[in-house]
C-alpha cells in the first residue's frame, strides 16, 4: 500500500498583520497590531488598551482606565475603531472606599444629542457618612447632570468629558454645594450597540 503524504501548509504563512487605529478623538494612533488570516475575521473584534497608552501621560487614574474599542472597519491593512467604552479598575475604586465615608453608586442609561445610547456608572464618595436623605439628593443631582451633559453633547464630546475627567469635575462641584465630598468618578461606560 503507497503511503500518500499530504502536504502540510503552515497556517502562519496565511496570516497577514493589520494595524488597529484608534477613532479619530484619539487621532488615529495606532492601538495595536493583530494578526488574522481574512479581514473579514477582524470586523467587530474588541482591543483594549489603557488610557495612559493613548494620550501618553495624564493623571493617575489614566494608569487604572481600560478603553474598549471595536474594529469597525477594515481598509488594505488597517483596522479602523470605534470607542464602545471605558472601565476604571475595579482595585482602583476599592480605594477609595474608607471608614466614615459613604460610597453611593449610580448607574444610568443616557441618550446623547446625537441619537447615541450609553450606559454610564458612577461612583461617589462622601467626606463623612451621611443621611439617608442627603444621599437621595446627591443621586438625584447626579442623574440631573449626567442626563443634562448627554442632551447637549454628542456622543464622542461626552466620552471625551468621561475620560479626560471633565464630567465627574462638573458633578463634583454640584455636589459639595449639598455636601462635604472626596471624590467622584465615573467608574464604567458602555455603549449600546446593534448588530445587523
Amino acid at each position: 500500500m503507497a503511503d500518500k503524504k499530504s502536504k502540510v501548509v503552515d497556517k502562519w504563512k496565511t496570516k497577514v498583520w493589520y494595524s488597529v487605529l484608534a477613532p479619530e478623538m484619539f487621532e488615529g494612533k495606532e492601538i495595536a497590531e493583530v494578526v488574522a488570516s481574512d479581514e473579514k475575521l477582524l470586523q467587530n473584534r474588541i482591543v483594549k488598551c489603557s488610557l495612559m497608552e493613548m494620550i501618553g501621560s495624564g493623571s493617575q487614574n489614566a494608569m487604572f482606565t481600560s478603553l474598549s474599542f471595536r474594529v469597525c472597519d477594515v481598509k488594505g491593512k488597517n483596522a479602523h475603531t470605534k470607542l464602545i467604552g471605558h472601565e476604571i479598575s475595579p482595585s482602583y475604586i476599592r480605594t477609595l472606599a474608607r471608614r466614615g465615608k459613604t460610597l453611593i453608586h449610580l448607574a444610568l442609561p443616557v441618550k446623547t444629542k446625537d441619537d447615541g445610547a450609553i450606559n454610564i456608572k458612577l461612583v461617589a464618595v462622601t467626606g463623612a457618612r451621611v443621611s439617608a436623605n442627603t444621599k437621595k439628593n446627591l443621586l438625584n443631582t447626579m442623574t440631573e447632570e449626567v442626563q443634562k451633559a448627554a442632551e447637549e453633547l454628542s456622543y464622542d464630546q461626552l466620552m471625551q468629558d468621561v475620560l479626560y475627567g471633565r464630567l465627574a469635575s462638573k458633578i463634583f462641584n454640584k455636589l459639595k454645594q449639598i455636601t462635604f465630598m472626596k471624590r467622584v468618578e465615573v467608574r464604567k461606560s458602555e455603549k449600546k450597540e446593534e448588530f445587523k
